[in-house]
């Protein structure tokens, strides 16, 4: 059996933006601290909950080893390297692997829509780079490609390999990628509505964007299952899944930004092409979240920004 690189709730954590667009690195010290406060068996930095795509190369690995550094051990730092182009998922391989991280996470590659034989060559390439434990990420709505399970039992072979973030929503999928692969491939669900599901077909944890406004509830989840209470598990997938429902209403991270600065969190904005949700959409997330507890509407709101950058040229520059 591969080494587990954590068990339990890894939180996709977001990466905190001040509103010039410049990553707040303060404001991401915090998060790392309440989320390790919090009892997040992981945080997965870079990601796509983490804006990795506009992150520069730059930012991306000085993000990832200001994580190493802060965290310092007391849980993994798993970094988002993935790319749509192999040479640059090879190199940001090598420099996450440089800065620290404890394993890292490729997506497929996302508009090329390679053949499964394409998707193998790239992610062994990407794993013989590197001495690092891997974690794919299948995310078929998002990159327009599916890994299907016999391509999922050939990368298990490879020795760094070890584990997938299985968002397809596809539970025959999900069966077949564990029936094939056994321990040699661990599943993690990448979906926040269907981690007790994913469980039960033998899973090993979440990889959450719930869990960055609330970890330890997402890490009861799988801890009551791995405790042998499964009614607790299953109580507690059902209790959140309306607001689950609601940090998707528009495309990730968008809500889950606007919740955070909702709850007083210095998310900050999105980069470009991502911008705020509209007021109507905005206004349900607010009520849900409500709903919960999280805020008191009244002196909250007033605190919500809608961001609207007002001049493009300035994030375009920032990012050549």
């Amino acid at each position: 059996m591969k080494k587990l690189i954590f068990k339990g709730a890894g939180t996709a954590v977001i990466t905190p933006m001040n509103n010039d667009f410049s990553i707040n690195f303060p404001a991401f010290d915090d998060l790392l601290d309440m989320q390790i406060g919090e009892n997040a068996d992981a945080v997965i930095v870079a990601g796509t909950t983490g804006e990795g795509s506009t992150l520069t190369d730059d930012e991306h690995i000085t993000l990832v080893q200001h994580a190493v550094r802060h965290v310092k051990g007391r849980i993994p730092v798993i970094a988002g390297a993935g790319s749509n182009n192999t040479a640059h998922a090879v190199y940001l391989s090598k420099e996450c692997e440089k800065a620290g991280a404890d394993a890292l996470l490729h997506v497929t590659p996302y508009y090329n829509k390679a053949s499964q034989q394409g998707l193998f060559l790239h992610f062994s390439a990407c794993a013989e780079a590197v001495d690092l434990p891997i974690i794919l990420y299948n995310v078929p709505s998002r990159t327009g490609v599916n890994i299907y399970p016999a391509t999922f039992k050939r990368l298990s072979e490879i020795e760094n390999i070890v584990a997938v973030k299985e968002a397809s929503g596809n539970f025959s999928q999900i069966a077949k990628i564990a029936a094939l692969c056994k321990d040699d491939l661990a599943i993690y669900s990448g979906n926040d509505d269907q981690i007790t599901s994913a469980l039960a077909l033998g899973a090993k944890g979440v990889i959450s964007v719930l869990s960055n406004i609330v970890p330890a509830e997402v890490h009861a989840i799988c801890a009551s299952y791995f405790n042998g209470n499964s009614s607790e598990s299953d109580s507690l997938q059902l209790k959140y899944l309306e607001l689950i429902e609601a940090l998707f209403l528009d495309v990730n991270p968008i809500p889950i930004k606007q919740a955070m600065r909702a709850l007083g969190y210095q998310a900050g904005p999105c980069r470009l092409p991502l911008c705020d949700m509209d007021a109507t959409m905005a206004e349900k997330l607010y009520s849900t979240m409500q709903k919960y507890n999280l805020l008191n509407c009244k002196k909250r709101m007033s605190s919500v920004t809608i961001h609207t950058p007002g001049n493009s040229g300035s994030i375009l520059k920032h990012n050549q």
